[in-house]
């Protein structure tokens, strides 16, 4: 991270529920373990240049562009070994960084060229995450980290990862995703998967309304029944800001009277043009016409970025408090896919006596 961060933000409790495990490996662990598996595709051979690499080519305004860039991480993410240590690594990236809950998306059929079966991907990550969490734990740092296993827009595997999402389900995997480029791969085309997991009592959630629109949110609400959006920051196209007051059409309607969280990712939708800016991004007004808004990294390579990082462009850029930093954090504990009783606890007893003594110490 090259982004100096207020310690009081930092020491913040967060939780996050947006975050890609090939997109936030440490630029040194990509280096390490491309020399590791005899992986030369790397266009930068220093630990700076990569990361300025990662950075400036997600910069270019182009989702499809920002997607090229995972073909480096994924390329070196294909042994048992690389999966436990990237997994072990990002559970202690993310307590470090005040995150006390986290659920991580990855696409286990993305990580099978060199032999590894579906189920060997996923106990491998699965190990990894447990052993970053004992880490964190010894480090002073206690953080639950769950899986979402994500199958890909364009492929054909989405049945049987729902099906592998549903095996998992008690041993930390917490749900389902599908991702990747959303023109032209509409959620529809995974039906049988969604109406599976819905029988199955599963939990999903859907990348909807990045790149693409309204049409896309609405497939993934009304036709797969998605329980949250993946980003969803194009709702913004279906209210009305012409009049005095922001007039919501109904389907932006439907998804604030629902209470459908939000996944929203500030830094990433800069980056592939969702939005002009942090100070424009339209997490403020949805908080403001309280949407069930959550805040979230992406990719945290590829975006330079942290909870941290995301939490203080907020309060610079975006005239956010104290008070929108608590409330969006247990927004998204609310809405996270972990038993309720769970959720409660770790509002209670972590979330509120962190924020209570954060705001002790500003003298609020």
């Amino acid at each position: 991270m090259s982004h100096e961060v207020r310690p009081k933000i930092k020491a913040l409790p967060k939780v996050l529920l947006h975050d890609h495990l090939d997109g936030g490996v440490r630029p040194a662990t990509v280096l390490e373990l491309a020399k590791e598996v005899g992986y030369d595709e790397l266009p930068v051979d220093d630990v700076q240049g990569l990361a300025d690499w990662f950075r400036d080519s997600a910069d270019s305004g182009s989702l499809v562009r920002y997607l090229e860039t995972f073909a480096q991480t994924v390329g070196v993410m294909q042994t048992r070994d690389a999966l436990f240590r990237v997994a072990s690594e990002c559970a202690q990236d993310l307590a470090e960084d005040g995150v006390v809950y986290a659920e991580v998306r990855y696409a286990p059929e993305q990580h099978l060229e060199q032999g590894l079966t579906l189920e060997q991907v996923i106990e491998a990550v699965n190990a990894g995450f447990r052993d970053g969490e004992a880490r964190a734990a010894s480090a002073g740092r206690p953080i639950r980290v769950r899986a979402l296993l994500t199958a890909m827009r364009h492929a054909a595997k989405s049945r049987d990862i729902a099906e592998l999402a549903v095996r998992y389900r008690d041993q930390e995997v917490a749900g389902f995703d599908i991702a990747g480029a959303e023109a032209g791969y509409p959620p529809t085309r995974h039906l049988d998967a969604f109406e599976y997991l819905r029988r199955e009592n599963a939990h999903f959630t859907i990348h909807a309304g990045e790149a693409f629109g309204l049409p896309s949110i609405w497939e993934a609400i009304q036709w797969c029944g998605a329980e949250r959006l993946g980003h969803g920051v194009r709702i913004v196209d279906d209210i009305d800001l012409s009049g005095d007051a922001p007039t919501l059409g109904r389907l932006a309607a439907f998804v604030r009277d629902r209470r459908i969280p939000l996944e929203m990712c500030p830094s990433s939708n800069v980056q592939t043009g969702a939005a002009e800016s942090v100070a424009a991004h339209p997490i403020t007004m949805l908080k403001e016409l309280r949407f069930r808004v959550t805040l979230n990294t992406d990719n945290r390579l590829m975006s330079d970025t942290s909870m941290s990082w995301e939490m203080q462009q907020l309060v610079d850029e975006a005239g956010w408090n104290l008070d929108d930093l608590r409330w969006v954090t247990v927004n998204a504990m609310k809405s996270a896919f972990l038993p309720f009783e769970q959720r409660l606890t770790l509002i209670e007893d972590v979330i509120k006596p962190g924020y209570d003594a954060a705001a002790r110490n500003l003298g609020s």
